[in-house]
C-alpha cells in the first residue's frame, strides 16, 4: 500500500511539473515580454586585450603600477580594496621602502597604546587597504544613496570582468534620442549617469576618468589618455582578483606536459606488453 501511495505521489508531482512547464512555455510563446529600455539598449562589453590573457600570458608590471596609480589617485576616494595588503604591492615591482611609503600615505583604523581608544594611524605594509567611508550610511550619503563596491575581486564578480570594467569606465555618454523616443519614461534620473554597459543603464558613479592627462604618468610610459588609463586600471584589477595568476598558469602548463608524457609512456608500455598477444 505504501509503495502504491509513493508512486501516486511521485506521479502527481511529475504531472504538476510537466503542466507548469507546458503552461510557462505556451505563455512565453503566445505572450512575449514587452521590450524594455534595458533589453534594447544594454551593450555587451567591448573587446579588449591584456598582457595576462591566454595560457602563456604574463602580467605587465609597468602597466600594473600605472593601474595602481589610477586606483590610488582616482578610485580610492570611493572604492576599497579590502582583500589587498600594502605588502602585496611588492609583487608589482615596488621596493620595500616604496611599499612603506605608500602604506604611510593611507590612514587606517588603530588603537592608542596609552588609552586603548580607537584612532587613525598611518598604514603599515602588513595593513590592508582601508575603506574610504566609515560605514554604509556615510557611503550612501556621499554617492547618491549608492554604496560603491569593493574592487578587490571585481573582475571575477562580473561577466567578462576586465572588459566590463574597461567598457564601463569609457562608456559614459548622453542618452540616445532613440531611447527617449521609444521609452520616454526611461530618462536618466537626476543625479545618475547614463552608461549602456551598466545593467540598468543608469548608475550613481560619475565618470571617474574625464580627460586625457588626468593622471600624470612618469617617463617611459604611454600617453595617459582616458582609453589607456581605463586599460591600466582594469589590468590592475585583474591582478587584485587573482595575484597568483602567473603561478597558476605555470603550474597548469607543467601538469599538462606531465600528463602528456605519462599518456605517451602508458601507451608505449601498453604496446610493449600486448604487442605479441592475440585478442
Amino acid at each position: 500500500m505504501a509503495r502504491i501511495l509513493s508512486i501516486l505521489v511521485g506521479l502527481f508531482f511529475t504531472v504538476a511539473l510537466a503542466w507548469s512547464f507546458g503552461k510557462g512555455a505556451y505563455t512565453a510563446i503566445t505572450e512575449p515580454a514587452a521590450p524594455t529600455a534595458e533589453h534594447e539598449f544594454h551593450l555587451h562589453p567591448r573587446e579588449v586585450h591584456f598582457a595576462s590573457d591566454g595560457a602563456f600570458g604574463r602580467f605587465d608590471k609597468q602597466q600594473l603600477q600605472r593601474g595602481f596609480q589610477i586606483y590610488k589617485e582616482v578610485c580610492s576616494a570611493c572604492h576599497s580594496l579590502s582583500h589587498v595588503a600594502f605588502r602585496d604591492l611588492e609583487q608589482l615591482g615596488y621596493s620595500e621602502g616604496q611599499v612603506k611609503a605608500i602604506a604611510a600615505g593611507f590612514q587606517v583604523p588603530g588603537t592608542d597604546p596609552n588609552t586603548g581608544e580607537a584612532n587613525m594611524r598611518p598604514g603599515q605594509p602588513t595593513d590592508y587597504f582601508p575603506k574610504p567611508f566609515a560605514n554604509d550610511i556615510a557611503a550612501r550619503a556621499a554617492n547618491n544613496n549608492a554604496i560603491p563596491p569593493d574592487l578587490s575581486l571585481m573582475t571575477k564578480a562580473r561577466h567578462d570582468g576586465p572588459a566590463y570594467i574597461y567598457s564601463l569606465i569609457t562608456g559614459y555618454r548622453p542618452q540616445p534620442a532613440e531611447l527617449l523616443k521609444h521609452f520616454p519614461d526611461a530618462k536618466t534620473p537626476q543625479g545618475l549617469h547614463y552608461n549602456p554597459y551598466f545593467a540598468n543603464l543608469n548608475l550613481a558613479m560619475a565618470p571617474p576618468l574625464t580627460s586625457d592627462g588626468q593622471v600624470e604618468y612618469g617617463a617611459g610610459n604611454p600617453k595617459p589618455t582616458v582609453d589607456q588609463m581605463a586599460k591600466d586600471v582594469s589590468a590592475f584589477l585583474i591582478w587584485t582578483a587573482e595575484p597568483k595568476l602567473e603561478k597558476r598558469k605555470q603550474t597548469g602548463l607543467a601538469v599538462t606536459l606531465f600528463l602528456l608524457f605519462a599518456t605517451v609512456l602508458g601507451y608505449m608500455a601498453y604496446r610493449n606488453i600486448w604487442a605479441g598477444k592475440k585478442h
